[in-house]
């Protein structure tokens, strides 16, 4: 069934994106020679006005193929005879016709589900937070100069941006009407940590280490099982989280027993300390119902967090913060939308709607995007040559742009292999 939902999913956006080729096109005088669905052979086609419609076999991407398109050929009807701001609007619109979609989806979500309002729901007493003024029922709409329009708006700066020890927040609230801003340094959580990731709570099977903590600079690996702290079994998580109910964790050494290969080793290692900023307060995370214009604004904000959201990803892969291992292909989001699908038929035949949509929403904004990116073989890279064109007022030599379209296909076609492969890891 995944699979099916994935390949509606992909069509629909895929068809939308070439469709705004496809209307430019006519709209511009270009002769579209073929307008197909899906790659490889031809399953079912047909011609009317000079253009062949066709469903091809394997039902991921599709095409608008244009005359003369990369070539040649500045014959009346080909796409090199069109005007260059004409060609520009031709190649701007398949992402452009995402981000449509993308809104129309957007409109009957937020009909359906509603919107999440970044809502602070508790201030902790005491806390720096509560000290500066903020109260529960404020509406954060800004926070370190970041406009917060929904409160996935809030989760995703501070995932990507961190509260730190020593940096004063500044946030703006609306209370009732009124604009409050608001400035104070988090508070810390201090912990003290052995190190370790379990392979689940119940286990006490070292999953992984965490890198520089105390456990893995005693040499313990992936595998090994802990059986006793200072000399109190714990057989399973629900023990081991019972001893240190009863005996936090400080920096006093403690001497850990554990299992490896059927033998048990002894190694006294000292709990290391770990500080974590609290920002003292936590805000909504559900969704509430609205209508009117309303929907149409939250639609809007809605596409625009997702369009922030994919740019904000690329800045953190572009600088290292993420790697190839983190990106997901057809394969992930076909595996993605299965597990969405598994988990949304729990609540309901409402429940597995608005997720789909939402999946739809996702994809397509997120198509848009990475489509306009000034990468070679992507419309992005094509429009880079069109404005040069435009400024120059005559164009790059086409042979070289063509070289260029070709390098930069092989490249993605790689990078397509190196993601599918990853995937691929991930679930099996």
């Amino acid at each position: 069934m995944k699979i099916i939902l994935a390949i509606i999913i992909f069509s629909a956006i895929v068809l939308f994106h070439e469709l705004g080729h496809f209307l430019l096109a006519k709209k511009n005088g270009i002769v579209v020679t073929e307008f197909s669905l899906g790659m490889g052979p031809r399953l079912v086609s047909t011609v009317k006005g000079g253009t062949r419609y066709s469903l091809k076999l394997l039902p991921l991407g599709g095409s608008c193929a244009m005359l003369g398109e990369d070539m040649e050929d500045d014959r009346p009807g080909t796409f090199n005879a069109a005007s260059v701001w004409g060609r520009i609007a031709v190649v701007a619109a398949g992402p452009v016709f995402n981000f449509i979609l993308a809104f129309v989806l957007s409109v009957i979500m937020v009909s359906l589900a509603g919107y999440d309002p970044a809502e602070v729901l508790d201030v902790k007493t005491e806390s720096s937070a509560e000290k500066a003024g903020l109260k529960t029922g404020d509406v954060i709409t800004e926070y370190e100069g970041y406009t917060i329009d929904l409160s996935r708006d809030l989760y995703l700066y501070t995932y990507f941006n961190p509260a730190q020890e020593d940096k004063t927040v500044h946030m703006t609230v609306d209370r009732d009407g009124q604009e409050i801003n608001l400035a104070f340094k988090p508070d810390v959580s201090v912990r003290y940590l052995l190190g370790f990731n379990r392979s689940d709570a119940s286990s006490m099977e070292v999953e992984s280490l965490i890198q520089g903590m105390p456990l893995e600079e005693a040499g313990l690996q992936a595998g090994d099982v802990i059986t006793s702290i200072n000399g109190v079994k714990v057989a399973d998580g629900d023990e081991y989280q019972a001893y240190i109910d009863e005996h936090p964790l400080s920096d006093e050494p403690v001497q850990i027993t554990y299992e490896r290969n059927g033998l048990e080793y002894d190694a006294t290692i000292t709990p290391r300390e770990y500080r974590t900023p609290d920002l003292g307060f936590s805000y909504n995370a559900g969704y509430q119902k609205t209508k009117g214009m309303a929907v149409l604004k939250y639609s809007a904000y809605e596409v625009k967090y997702l369009i922030r959201s994919t740019i904000m990803s690329l800045k953190e892969l572009v600088t290292g913060h993420l790697g190839i291992k983190d990106l997901s292909g057809p394969v992930g989001v076909v595996d993605a939308i299965g597990t969405t699908y598994e988990q949304s038929k729990k609540e309901g035949t409402l429940a597995v709607w608005v997720n789909m949509i939402y999946m739809a929403i996702f994809l397509s904004a997120n198509l848009g995007v990475m489509n306009l990116l000034p990468i070679p073989a992507l419309d992005g890279g094509r429009l880079i040559f069109l404005v040069i064109e435009a400024v120059r007022k005559k164009p790059v030599n086409r042979q070289v742009e063509g070289m260029v379209h070709f390098a930069g296909l092989m490249l993605l076609m790689l990078l397509m292999v190196v993601v599918m492969y990853n995937d691929l890891l991930k679930i099996f």
